[in-house]
């Protein structure tokens, strides 16, 4: 099974060159440290940054420079900071070609809750349901199963939604899944040394598969 950073340095291979990439809370953030050589990306941060860097090695770190997760971040040369309305208003005119979003549950429609646990304290919903809303692609970092064990890629999400059929890709710590029109997951990689039957054990919404799926290649 991946790591986050593992799941981070996976996903990193979907961007491509030339692309306005935002990165979500958790997971996401890690994919600034794994961008490809010779890939020219903006990184773009919801409260008000584009041209972020990787994070600060200790001790480097600049408490006014933060994304939007409150983690102290670099900028990198040509960089430009301002206010979050205009950053929503590069978000909702749908300037931002792909989306890295961290989850909670994804369905196999394509439906996404990333935002509440019912009974537990959260701040808001943030800025993830504008990016579900306009985003032009959205890929999800996510755990496949949690701690119990159990599912997060289901037939139905069963917490309160964020967004409905917006998701492409989901990447996970045990494979990479497109989310088909029709509705349904389509294994595309499994993780080094995981077999196709326990990802098949391990997902409850439909999953489809073929008999030889690749390892992912991440170096």
């Amino acid at each position: 099974m991946l790591d986050k950073n593992g799941i981070a340095k996976r996903i990193a291979k979907e961007i491509k060159d030339g692309y306005y990439v935002n990165l979500g809370i958790g997971i996401p953030t890690l994919v600034a440290n794994y961008i490809p050589e010779g890939i020219n990306v903006v990184l773009q941060s919801e409260n008000g940054l584009l041209g972020m860097g990787p994070f600060p090695f200790e001790g480097e770190e600049d408490p006014d420079l933060i994304n939007a997760g409150k983690q102290t971040i670099t900028t990198l040369a040509g960089s430009s900071i301002f206010d979050s309305a205009m950053s929503f208003g590069m978000i909702r005119a749908q300037k931002i070609d792909l989306t890295i979003l961290g989850a909670m549950e994804v369905s196999e429609n394509g439906d996404i809750a990333n935002w509440k646990i019912p009974g537990k304290m959260v701040k808001g919903m943030g800025g993830a349901m504008d990016l579900v809303a306009s985003a032009k692609n959205i890929i999800v970092a996510m755990q496949h199963i949690n701690k119990a064990g159990e599912s997060k890629l289901l037939p139905n999400c069963t917490l309160p939604l964020t967004g409905v059929k917006c998701i492409k890709k989901v990447v996970t710590e045990l494979a990479v899944l497109d989310i088909l029109p029709e509705g349904g997951f389509r294994l595309l990689e499994r993780a080094p040394g995981v077999s196709v039957d326990f990802i098949k054990q391990s997902t409850l919404g439909k999953l489809y598969a073929d008999d030889n799926v690749p390892e992912m290649v991440l170096d």
